[in-house]
Formats: structure tokens, sequence, C-alpha cells
């Protein structure tokens, strides 16, 4: 009789969620730590890190393994390559960067380690049909038709102009928004690239004034997305609206140049007051713990390692199960739903919602879709002061 109960004890063990008994599991973590783009990588590792936190209070115990690309894809390689082997993680969550992702993509498939990249938006990266590469923020295109659907909808504009760094992401999400401005019957007369990092850009923008534009377009990180609009600011460059294309539009940095800032429109994949389930709360505890706003990083980079820890975990860090539990799984947070998906020629790719935000005296508001918006968008641009 005492050899049936202890059987069936270990019966019962075995049969119990892994997370329940305090499930141990290493994730790679590949971000910017330092370098240019260290400002957002910044967040990544905040919201990684509150993940982590909230995934112990929850039974699984995660063991970090953390790499610092500097946002050059080489670094990110090797960091890539590193975990794969000599740390043998279950999954790795990262790169920031759509250079540094799009490098790392090619290696998870060859080493078969689960890669979820929380915010690269290049359409590439998840459209040559890796089964080891999961995607939870929307890609390059929808940054572009959010941001271009929620103009039209305040106004009636019939030109656009176009400025964006020569970057992976700056020169995809550009692409992608040239056509669906086309699509649209909006007129192009100003297609303008830039090198990141450039002193000046106050002759691009003096040629972009020239055209008389209803909208401009800008993609950039935040050293550029700051002087881009202080120079614009300068010379008095007055469009219907600024539409900038997410990442450095959508930082505390920018938001705090109030001068400049105000009324521009940003995509973004997450603002805190959406009515998805915790998303206000997350952005409580954020500013309670790190003393400033969170951005859109900071939350894809927490769903995607409270995702992929807590499936690596219910695998026991086995990666072939992992990847399948990634592929089956379906979710609902802080980032809306999600679930992994085959479609219009993406593979493994979150078909996320993306929303518009509007800086109004030094806030971000979110003012699109109808569904989601929090505050009426203020159209058109109502001028520097």
């Amino acid at each position: 009789m005492k050899k049936r109960f202890v059987a069936l004890g270990l019966a019962l063990l075995m049969a119990a969620p892994v997370a329940a008994f305090g499930a141990s599991v290493k994730i790679g973590v590949i971000n910017s730590i330092t370098g240019p783009e260290a400002p957002i990588g910044e967040n990544l590792t905040n919201g990684i890190k509150m993940a982590q936190e909230d995934l112990k209070k929850k039974g699984v115990n995660v063991d970090l393994v953390w790499e610092d690309d500097t946002g050059k894809p080489q670094i990110a390689m090797s960091a890539m390559e590193k975990l794969a082997t000599r740390d043998n993680v279950a999954g790795v969550v990262g790169p920031y960067t759509s250079a540094c992702s799009n490098a790392v993509a090619k290696l998870a498939q060859r080493y078969k380690v689960p890669v979820l990249i929380p915010a690269a938006a290049k359409e590439e990266i998840t459209r040559q049909g890796y089964m080891w590469v999961f995607r939870m923020n929307a890609p390059a295109d929808v940054y572009a038709s959010v941001l271009i659907d929620a103009a039209l909808t305040a106004g009636k504009p019939k030109t656009i102009a176009f400025i964006y760094e020569n970057t992976d992401f700056g020169t995809s999400t550009s692409q992608s928004a040239k056509a669906y401005a086309q699509k649209k019957g909006i007129a192009i007369v100003a297609d303008e690239s830039y090198s990141k990092g450039s002193p000046d850009y106050r002759s691009t923008l003096t040629k972009i004034k020239a055209k008389k534009p209803d909208l401009v377009f800008m993609v950039s990180y935040v050293a550029d997305a700051i002087l881009l609009m202080r120079q614009a600011h300068e010379i008095g460059l007055k469009p219907q609206a600024f539409l900038g294309g997410g990442a450095g539009f959508t930082t505390v940095q920018f938001a705090k140049e109030k001068q400049i800032s105000n009324y521009v429109l940003s995509s973004t994949q997450w603002t805190e007051d959406v009515s998805w389930p915790g998303a206000h709360d997350f952005g409580k505890r954020y500013k309670a713990k790190f003393g400033k706003e969170p951005t859109y990083h900071a939350a894809c980079a927490y769903e995607s390692m409270m995702i992929m820890a807590e499936t690596a975990a219910k695998n026991a860090g086995n990666r072939e199960k992992t990847r399948a539990g990634l592929k089956a799984g379906k979710w609902n947070g802080i980032m809306g739903e999600v679930k992994f998906a085959d479609y219009a020629g993406f593979t493994n790719q979150n078909n996320h919602q993306m929303l518009v935000e509007q800086i109004q005296n030094g806030v971000y508001e979110t003012v699109y879709p109808k569904k989601w918006a929090t505050r009426k968008l203020i159209y058109p641009f109502p001028g520097f002061k």
C-alpha cells in the first residue's frame, strides 16, 4: 500500500505544471546596451528585467545570459554563436535593431535556437521562411500604413515628402510608406535618405520645404529625430503633419523637447493607456521602478521574455519543443492578443495592431485607431511656438 501511495505521489509530481515547482530556464538576450542605440536599448533591458521578476513570482526562475551587440550586426552574430554553443540557452530574446536582427535570424536557423525578436521592423526578417525566428512587433509596412491612415482620417493631404536614415530600418519603413502613399493617391514630392549621425540636415530640409508637402514622413533613431525636428523648426518647415515612423520619435528624450516635438505623430506598438490586459499596470510599475515613462520597446521586450521563458520552462528548456510551443501558442497580455502566424509571405509573425500617438503638451496621447484612442488627433499641425 505504501508503495502505491509513493507511486501515486510521483505521478502527480510529474503531471504538475513545470512552473509550479520552481522551473529554471536559461534564456539569452542580445541587445544594444552600449553604442548609439543604447537609449532605446535601455528600455528593452528594463522591460526584460521586469519580466524576469514577474516570471519568478509565477514560479519560473530565469537565468539571463546578456550579450551587448553595440548595434553592430557582426557583434550580434558573434553573440548569437556564443549563446547557441557555449551557453546552450533554450532560446534568445533580441536583438533590437533591424540590421542585427536580420543577421541573427540566419544563425538561429543554422543552430536551431528559437529567437523571439521584440521590436525590429525590417519586413525581410520574418519573410525568409525561417522556422526558428519569431517576431512580436508589427513589421515596417504597418508602421507606415497606420500613420498615413491616421492623416487621411483627419484631413485631406495630397502630397508627402520622405526623409529617412539609410539603414535597414529606415529604408524598409520608408519603402513601405512610399508604396502605401501611392496606393492612397498621395503624390511623393521628395525622397531623401541620409547617413545616420550626420551633423546637419538643413540643406535637405530646405529642399523639402521648397516642395511644400502636406505631410513629412521621417524615419530616425533618437539623436537624429531630435536634430531633424530642431532644424525643421529653424528653417520654418510647417507641413499639415509631421509623421515619425516609430523608433526615435517614440522616446521620452524626444517628447521632452517640447518646443520641437509637440503635435508630431508617431506609430507605436504599445501605449500605456491602451486597454490591453495589464498595459496600464505595466506602465505604472515601470515608472515606479525606473523613474521614467516606458516606450513600446520596453513593452515588446517584456512580453517577448514572458512568452519565451514560460514556453521554454514548460518544455524543460528543450529547443525543438520550445519552438513548437511558440508556434502553437496564443497569449493575451500587455501587447494584446499574440499569435505567431504565417500570412502574406511572413512566417512566425505576430499580426499586431499598431497605434498612433501624438505628443500633446509633452505627453504621448493615443489618437488612432478610434477604437483605442483616448484623445482627439490635432490636425493640421498648429505650427512651432
